[in-house]
């Protein structure tokens, strides 16, 4: 497998199909447990700062290249992925999977009446998926009853959308009870399912202009965005 390293992050550098068909289906099928991270700029920035978030990052059995900006970052540095893979776009393609395999999932994150709105979306989308259970994000990593619940629904896909790095921080503090089960941090997906966060048109994706976007729609996130940027500008420079 071909992997690039971007701050001592080993990023595998795949399609979305390939990923899919043959990585995450196989162990799907095998129920071996699978931690999936799908990183971001916010990723690497809070990788950077906190050397435990970084380590549970790497321990992951897949990182791969979910945002636009490291897209960029690496296309630069002259070390180009083959494909960004959203994890929006992962997470329905494998809810499609799990109903034609009779696999049950698992929501976990989002407000209360998105996590629902998600869910009735999921399952209007998919009429024979299992539900094995769903729980809104409002929850601390310290409680245990959440991840006790779910081991008794005993769900094959843990989609969990939580606050960058807690999810991931969740994921690998209960991911080791459980026997099996694919736990992937989703991002803002129960959002974007809920119909509470606007998709970005496909142009400004293409354009690797999702940024520029999300600064137009909401100028109150400039300062956020200069930092990502120049997180991403002292990457290619090699710099710090």
């Amino acid at each position: 497998m071909t992997r690039v390293n971007i701050e001592q992050i080993e990023i595998l550098n795949t399609t979305k199909k390939d990923f899919l068909h043959y990585h995450l289906y196989p162990r799907l099928n095998r129920k071996q447990q699978t931690f999936v991270v799908l990183a971001d700029t916010a990723t690497l920035m809070h990788a950077e700062k906190d050397r435990i978030y970084k380590q549970i990052v790497q321990s992951a059995d897949y990182v791969v290249a979910g945002g636009e900006g490291i897209i960029s970052a690496a296309k630069y540095k002259k070390e180009p992925f083959k494909e960004r893979i959203e994890a929006y776009d992962v997470m329905l393609d494998l809810i499609k999977f799990a109903q034609v395999q009779g696999l049950s999932c698992y929501f976990l994150g989002g407000k209360d009446y998105i996590n629902e709105k998600a869910v009735l979306e999921v399952e209007k989308m998919f009429p024979e998926i299992s539900i094995a259970g769903y729980h809104h994000g409002s929850i601390s990593i310290e409680d245990s009853q959440i991840a006790t619940n779910m081991k008794q629904a005993n769900p094959d896909l843990i989609f969990v959308s939580l606050k960058k790095a807690k999810q991931e921080q969740w994921i690998a503090t209960y991911k080791n009870q459980f026997q099996k089960g694919m736990f992937i941090g989703v991002g803002d997906s129960l959002e974007l399912l809920a119909g509470e966060r606007e998709q970005i048109p496909r142009n400004w994706k293409k354009l690797n202009l999702e940024w520029l976007y999300r600064l137009l729609k909401k100028p109150s996130r400039f300062s956020q965005t200069m930092r990502k940027i120049g997180f991403l500008l002292r990457l290619v420079l090699n710099t710090k």
